[in-house]
């Protein structure tokens, strides 16, 4: 495995999205407490970067939802961790690094409509439609992608490469070739 040579995704492009989601939110959530609901481990850096922009009160909790192995998404979706606070009658704003399949995001928002938020909404940095196997769709996208693995700026490939400024694809190393 290795990084595509230019970022698919520059910093600057990043802090202009990031930006732009502010914005939208803080001026459909204008005069109302947010509840971020921060899907870790992924989701932090976008997270924080989009909570420094809001202008409203904004309380944050996390939780942990896991779907993939390596690159390769398992089908299901498990939870290990839950937000400690109550949900019940808060506007929720559900924080997303990437939408891909949907299986994760369709299973956090199964749960968190259980909680009976007075409203929940989905943020994602990255919108990726050619993997969704979920109908569902963001409320708040920042960027169309196509079908690559990516990471940097949270995301990783086995805990590697978060720490990235900018979106790289991840690509399958070229084959070997054969001694003749």
């Amino acid at each position: 495995m290795h990084l595509s040579v230019k970022p698919l995704v520059s910093a600057s492009a990043i802090r202009r999205i990031v930006s732009h989601l502010a914005h939208v939110i803080n001026c459909e959530y204008e005069g109302r407490e947010l509840h971020l609901l921060v899907v870790l481990k992924g989701s932090v850096i976008f997270a924080a970067d989009l909570m420094r922009q809001l202008d409203m009160d904004v309380r944050l909790n996390f939780i942990r939802a896991r779907s993939y192995d390596g690159r390769t998404s398992t089908g299901s979706v498990e939870f290990t961790l839950l937000p400690e606070s109550s949900l019940q009658g808060k506007h929720v704003l559900v924080v997303e690094d990437i939408l891909d399949t949907g299986r994760t995001c369709a299973a956090i928002l199964k749960w968190v409509r259980a909680q009976s938020p007075a409203s929940v909404a989905v943020c994602t940095l990255l919108d990726k439609p050619e993997r969704r196997v979920k109908r569902l769709k963001a409320d708040y996208a920042g960027l169309v992608i196509p079908d690559h693995f990516v990471v940097g700026y949270g995301l990783d490939y086995n805990e590697r490469y978060r720490r990235l400024p900018e979106i790289y694809a991840l690509e399958c190393d070229p084959p070997k070739s054969s001694p003749a």
